[in-house]
């Protein structure tokens, strides 16, 4: 779907982006995290042909885009880190001006508006976008990105400065989209919905990327793994204590292996035994401070 070829961006001698090499598969949500100034937003804007790339190439759905650019953009869903409405049009007649710029019908448009503000639970079209909450302007601007049913969709923290349920609401929006066949390629700061969204992760860090994998093997290869076993013992035991229990934490399965011979040996009450991986959180702040 999309393939990034040794891609430089340079803004006079500051390198915003660094030979990013990168492909995205048809019908995956990619998620590119890193911190302010990483080359997040740089690299969503060269992908929709925003700004050129210094170096490299740049390929979407086959398509070069310093060739076929016109072409591509009207593939591709793009939503803004910051996306202004204009405040002084209806929800209805701010997406109906937009679906004029894509040519569509407006029949056709009106039908589409329809569908989309209900999926979202946009019901008020007649209210001016100026008087809308952050979250119902960000959904607008979703609906905007949509209209013209697009394949591709490039969205730069598309939950950005969001209460919790309007946030939770667009991820979840965002991964039905998927089942629909949309490929999704997203910034974003909240790493949980990341991980939960996401198939696959990259981590940018100076314009360059450090990782680029599915949670499963970013956790093997760079988090870390901790047991603990919750019990009962009629006899005082150098364990820390929690609601009356005797707790063990390691992250060596063959110390657990251990703990749970003697538990069984006295037969002691067994309560809890847990497994906690690493999160994203935890291997992305390992990442920005090593």
């Amino acid at each position: 779907m999309i393939k990034l070829t040794g891609v430089t961006k340079l803004y006079k001698h500051f390198a915003a982006v660094s030979n990013l090499s990168l492909e995205v598969r048809q019908g995956e949500i990619l998620g590119i995290i890193g911190h302010n100034g990483a080359g997040k937003s740089t690299t969503l804007k060269m992908m929709v042909g925003l700004t050129a790339p210094t170096s490299g190439r740049i390929e979407i759905m086959g398509r070069d885009m310093s060739r076929d650019s016109t072409y591509v953009k009207r593939q591709i869903g793009y939503l803004p880190e910051e996306s202004p409405l204009y405040e002084n049009m209806t929800v209805a007649e701010y997406l109906l001006f937009f679906s004029q710029l894509y040519h569509m019908p407006r029949t056709r448009a009106k039908a589409r508006i329809d569908e989309l503000l209900g999926s979202l639970k946009l019901y008020d079209q007649k209210k001016l976008t100026g008087e809308l909450s952050k979250g119902m302007k960000r959904k607008v601007a979703i609906a905007r990105s949509l209209l013209h049913d697009p394949s591709l969709l490039i969205l730069d923290e598309p939950n950005s400065g969001l209460d919790p349920l309007t946030s939770f609401f667009i991820i979840d929006y965002l991964k039905q989209l998927r089942t629909q066949g949309k490929t999704i390629v997203l910034s974003a700061h909240n790493l949980f919905h990341v991980e939960y969204i996401c198939d696959r992760v990259v981590i940018m860090k100076n314009g360059k990327v450090l990782v680029c994998d599915n949670m499963n093997a970013i956790r093997h290869s760079l988090g870390n793994r901790e047991y603990q076993v919750i019990f009962k013992s009629d006899q005082r035991l150098d364990y820390p204590i929690s609601e009356g229990n005797y707790v063990f934490k390691t992250g060596d399965v063959g110390e657990i292996a251990s703990i749970l011979r003697t538990i069984s040996d006295n037969n002691w009450a067994l309560v809890d035994l847990s497994i906690r991986q690493s999160a994203l959180e935890d291997i992305y702040v390992k990442l920005m401070t090593n």
